[in-house]
Formats: structure tokens, sequence, C-alpha cells
């Protein structure tokens, strides 16, 4: 006989204390004052674009599609691991409770997004819809916490359909009755609204009639989609610590790696250059992570008005690339070859520097591009200029010492 109670706290304190341990290195103090930087600057300027906010702004659109979203992102975290698929099974009939806690800590850890976007939409709807009022907000704040609910339970039950197809077209159909009803109530179209809240319980009802009518949970389903969030969760921790756990996914990607390798003489004394520029190529971790800062980055340089706050900008997401980059040196840190080949530890240090060096000075011109199509010259000089020396500081007084 299983104690559903018992098992529930075991598998909850491990979790725990496994995305604890990580939390402490993604969380330290370079990410928290960078991201309090960025945060405080957004919000800066936010007040000041509402001020010029224009009439005919979509913003029951724009809050539509960001609660629908949030409504409709609700997956389940079951904690369920591989060998549960032989020990488990047979005993699914005593695990009620169990996986009843488990919503229940599914709905409360993903409280923060609607805390997060409703703080976050709450003065753009205040500035398009002053006579709603706070009370009206507040009530659709709740809305989207009940829809969560039922959105949670309609995921659950879909959980016992095996066809990935049929599960699809599920969430498809309510996300877009999760958006539609948003954005009605946004509007004040509060008899819209109502109408389609109805179609979408009829459709959470219609998914407790399928769950009812199959026999029993899908386990491979469950493990195989709390392990796929696990993995998520480990890439963005292997950049910032080392995480044994994870299965480096690698593509091919043959046109980048020609790119870049291309320059690389065939010369002993490149073969680490060679290395990490293939790696940085077809690993999963680098080259996603670093288009994105850039994007995340260009986007707040561009639409930021002050030029002294754009180059902060500049040089914030530098650092941030440069610091997420490092890990490239210990990539291969499990390759025993590393060590047998006859290759100097200098070459690897220099290659590491060298390339991160490249990265940073490559991200540097193309934040310099959208001072060119702003034609706003003091700012090109300045962040080619600082982005440089920046540049070439960072790699020799922060990551050369640390490359041991």
């Amino acid at each position: 006989m299983i104690d559903a109670k018992a098992f529930w706290l075991k598998r909850f304190n491990e979790h725990i204390k496994e995305t604890g341990r990580y939390l402490r290195y993604i969380f330290n103090g370079h990410i928290a004052v960078a991201m309090i930087f960025f945060i405080s600057a957004l919000a800066f300027y936010y007040q000041q674009w509402l001020a010029d906010l224009p009439e005919n702004f979509p913003t029951a659109l724009i809050v539509g599609i960001a609660f629908g979203l949030i409504a409709s992102y609700s997956p389940v975290r079951t904690l369920l691991k591989e060998p549960d698929l032989v020990f488990l099974l047979p005993a699914e009939h005593q695990l009620d409770d169990y996986f009843k806690r488990c919503l229940f800590y599914s709905y409360v850890v993903q409280l923060y997004l609607v805390l997060l976007v409703g703080a976050a939409l709450g003065p753009l709807y205040f500035a398009s819809y002053p006579e709603q009022g706070t009370n009206f907000y507040l009530l659709m704040l709740l809305v989207v916490l009940i829809f969560k609910v039922w959105n949670m339970l309609a995921n659950w039950w879909m959980l016992k359909e095996r066809n990935a197809n049929i599960r699809l077209w599920d969430l498809f159909t309510r996300i877009i009755l999760n958006i539609s009803v948003f954005y009605f109530f946004a509007a004040g179209e509060l008899l819209f609204a109502g109408i389609v809240t109805v179609l979408l319980f009829g459709v959470t009802m219609y998914n407790y009639t399928l769950a009812r009518k199959k026999p029993g949970l899908v386990w491979d389903v469950l493990v195989e989609k709390d392990q796929a969030r696990m993995r998520a969760f480990y890439r963005i921790a292997n950049m910032f610590t080392d995480v044994p756990h994870l299965k480096n996914t690698i593509k091919k990607r043959h046109w980048l790696v020609g790119l870049l390798v291309k320059p690389v003489p065939y010369k002993q004394s490149e073969s680490f250059d060679y290395l990490y520029r293939i790696t940085f190529a077809r690993s999963s971790d680098y080259v996603g992570m670093y288009f994105r800062l850039v994007v995340i980055g260009g986007l707040a340089i561009y639409y930021v008005p002050n030029v002294w706050v754009k180059i902060a900008f500049a040089i914030l997401f530098l650092y941030l690339s440069a610091f997420q980059m490092m890990t490239l040196w210990n990539h291969h840190r499990t390759v025993a070859w590393m060590d047998l080949y006859p290759l100097k530890q200098e070459w690897r240090q220099q290659a590491v520097l060298k390339w991160l060096l490249m990265l940073m000075l490559f991200q540097t011109f193309l934040f310099g591009l959208l001072f060119i199509i702003q034609w706003n010259l003091l700012g090109l000089v300045l962040v080619w200029g600082g982005g440089a020396v920046f540049s070439w500081l960072f790699t020799q007084s922060y990551i050369k010492p640390r490359l041991t």
C-alpha cells in the first residue's frame, strides 16, 4: 500500500532541493544587478510612453492576448521519473491524492506569471480605459485565476489522450477562446465575453467526458512531459554552472559551421579555435542564447530615447552575452581526448578568449548599426568605441583569470 501523501512530500522535497541548488547560481549577484537596472530603465520609459499613448492603441487586444496565453499555459508538474513506469503503474489507483497535490502545486507555482503580467499591463489598461477603474481590472485578474483552474484541469484530463494531434487541437481551441474572452472583457463587451465563456466551459466539460472514457493515465506521456520541462530548466541553469544531468543536443547547421571555421588556418596551434567555433555553432545552448540577447538588447537600444541609457544597455547586454558564453570553457570537460591531444593548454585559453572577444565585438558592431539607422553619430562613436574597450577589458581582466 502506497502512502500518497508521504510519497508526494518525498518527491516534492527532492524537486525543491534540486531546483533550489541551481536557482542560487542563476540569480547570483551579477545577474540580479543587471536585471534590476534593466527592469528599472524599462519601467521609467514605460511610464513616459504611457503619457503619450495614442487614442487608438489596441490595448484590449494586447491584454486579451497576454491574459489568454497565461490562462492557457497551465502545464501539470507530476514529478514522475522513468522508473515509475514500472514500479508505480500497477498502483495507479492508490495515487489519486498524489496527483491532486501535483495539480495544486502546479497551479500555485504559476501564479507569479499572472501577477507579473497583471502588474505590467495595469498602467497600460488604466491609461486606455480610465473609466473602468481599479475594481474592474482586479475582477479581470480574478477571472484569469479562475480560467487558469479550468485550463489546468482540461490539460490534465487531456493527458489521458495518447494522440498528440488531438491534444494539440484542444490546446489551440482553448487558446483562441481564452484570448477572445479577455479581449471582450478588456473592451467592456461583457455579453460577448459571457458567450465565449460558455463555449470554453463546454470544451472543458467535453475534455472531462473524454477523460472518463479512458481506462487510465498515459504514464509515458506524463514522464516525457515532466522530463522535457526539467531539461528546459537544466538548459537555463547550464548557462550559469555545470549541470551534469543535462544531455546536450547537437544540430548540424552546416552553413553556420562553414561560415565560422572557414577563416581558421589549418595549423596545430589553431585546433582549439576550430573546436570552440564548431561547439558554439552546433550546440543547442549557445547560438540561441547569444542571438536572443542581441535581439532583446537591440530592441531596448532602439526604443529608449536617451543616448546615455542606450549606451548603458549596450554595455549591459555585452556583459550578459559574454557571461553566458563563458561556459564554452567547460563544455568539453568530460572528454578525455582534450588532455591526450598534443596541444598546449595556453592555446585552449587563447582560443576561448579570442572567440569570446570576437562575439562581443560582433555584437558591438550590430548595436552600432542601430545608431546608424537612427542617424545618431554620437551614440555610434560611443557604442563602437566604448563597446570595443569594454570587450577587451572584460575578457582580459574578468574572464581570463577564471579560465583555469
